[in-house]
C-alpha cells in the first residue's frame, strides 16, 4: 500500500514538473472592472482560465502542458486570437499578442500581411497585384509548414482551408494529417460537405427559427430572393448592405425580394443595426447557428440568390460579382 501511494505521489510530481508557467496580461480599461474575463480554447470552446478584471486589466497566471490557440472573452466581447503558451504574454492597443516566441512570430507575419495588403490596395497594376498575392500565399504556406506541429501552423491551416472546396480540403488534409486531430478541422470537413449539398444548382434547404421559415419567403409570386446571412458586429456585412439596398431599389419592381437572416448575434443588437442602417426588408432574427450549420457557412456575409423555383442561383458573391449575378437573372 505504501509503495502504491509513493507511485501516485511520484506521478503527480511528474505532472506538475512537466507543466510550465504562463502569464497573460490583457489591458481593457476601467469600464470593465468587476467583469469576468476568460481565456477560451479556440479549438474546443472550453474555458481555460478566468479572472475578474481589476485596475483596468485582466491578469491571468497558471501552468500549462502544451501551447494552444486561444481567445480572450470579456462580457461577451471576443478579442483577437492568440497563442497561449508558457511565458509572459501581453496585448497591444491593437489587441495583438506579443512577448512569447509563437506570438511574436505571428505578429511579425500579420505585420507583413498588413504591408502587402496596403501595397495591393495602392496599385492598380494587375500584374503587380498578382505578384503581391502570390507572395502572400508563399509566405503563409512557408510559415505554416515550419509550424505544422504547433498552434501557429494550425491557425494558418485554418486561414487557408476555411474557403477550400471539399476535394481540395481533403487533399490538404492528406498532406497534413496532423490537422485531423483538431475539432474545428472536423467542422470544416462537415461544412464543405454541406456547402456542396447547398451550392449553386441545388434546391434550397428550409429551416425554421422562432416560427419563421425560409420557405415563407422563397418563390412568392414567382419572385427571386436575395438571402443575406449577416450579423450586426460584422463590418463586411454592414458594408454589403449598401450593395443590397442598391440591388433592391433597382430590381424590386422586376421581381426581386431581399431577406436578412441574423446569425451569431444578439437579437437586441440585430434590431439596433436594422434601425441604424435603415434596412427595410424583413429579417429572421436570432437564427444562431441553425442556418450556418445547415448551409456550411463558415464566414459572413454569405449572400444567396434563390430563384422562384427554389434553385440556388448564386452563392458567396459580393460587390460587382453579386451585381453581375443578379443582373443575369433580373435583366432578361
Amino acid at each position: 500500500m505504501k509503495k502504491y501511494t509513493l507511485l501516485l505521489a511520484l506521478a503527480a510530481a511528474t505532472v506538475v514538473a512537466s507543466a510550465d508557467p504562463y502569464k497573460v496580461l490583457v489591458p481593457l480599461g476601467k469600464d470593465f472592472d468587476g467583469a469576468m474575463a476568460y481565456i477560451v480554447n479556440y479549438d474546443t470552446g472550453d474555458n481555460v482560465d478566468s479572472v475578474l478584471v481589476a485596475d483596468g486589466a485582466a491578469h491571468f497566471a497558471g501552468q500549462m502542458d502544451e501551447a494552444i490557440m486561444a481567445r480572450v472573452m470579456v462580457d461577451g466581447q471576443r478579442y483577437s486570437q492568440f497563442i497561449m503558451e508558457p511565458g509572459s504574454i501581453s496585448f497591444s492597443k491593437t489587441r495583438s499578442a506579443f512577448g512569447s516566441p509563437l506570438n511574436d512570430r505571428l505578429r511579425e507575419y500579420q505585420d507583413s500581411v498588413t504591408n502587402l495588403s496596403r501595397r495591393f490596395r495602392e496599385t492598380a497594376d494587375t500584374v503587380q497585384q498578382k505578384a503581391l498575392y502570390a507572395r502572400y500565399l508563399s509566405m503563409s504556406d512557408s510559415l505554416m509548414k515550419d509550424n505544422i506541429d504547433n498552434p501557429l501552423g494550425y491557425m494558418l491551416f485554418l486561414e487557408q482551408a476555411s474557403s477550400l472546396p471539399g476535394p481540395e480540403l481533403e487533399a490538404a488534409l492528406a498532406k497534413y494529417p496532423d490537422m485531423l486531430r483538431y475539432k474545428r478541422v472536423a467542422k470544416l470537413q462537415e461544412s464543405a460537405r454541406r456547402r456542396s449539398a447547398t451550392g449553386v444548382g441545388q434546391k434550397y434547404t428550409d429551416f425554421e427559427v422562432n416560427g419563421q421559415k425560409l420557405s415563407d419567403y422563397v418563390g412568392k409570386d414567382g419572385r427571386y430572393l436575395l438571402v443575406d446571412f449577416w450579423a450586426s458586429w460584422c463590418g463586411p456585412c454592414i458594408r454589403q448592405t449598401a450593395v443590397l439596398k442598391e440591388l433592391y431599389q433597382k430590381y424590386k419592381d422586376k421581381g426581386l425580394d431581399v431577406l436578412g437572416v441574423a446569425v451569431w448575434d444578439k437579437p437586441e443588437d440585430t434590431r439596433a443595426a436594422i434601425s441604424r442602417h435603415g434596412l427595410t426588408w424583413p429579417c429572421i432574427i436570432d437564427a444562431g447557428t441553425i442556418p450556418t450549420d445547415l448551409y456550411g457557412i463558415s464566414g459572413i456575409p454569405c449572400i444567396m440568390l434563390i430563384g422562384p423555383d427554389g434553385t440556388i442561383l448564386s452563392r458567396d458573391k459580393q460587390d460587382d460579382e453579386l451585381r453581375a449575378d443578379v443582373a443575369r437573372y433580373l435583366e432578361r
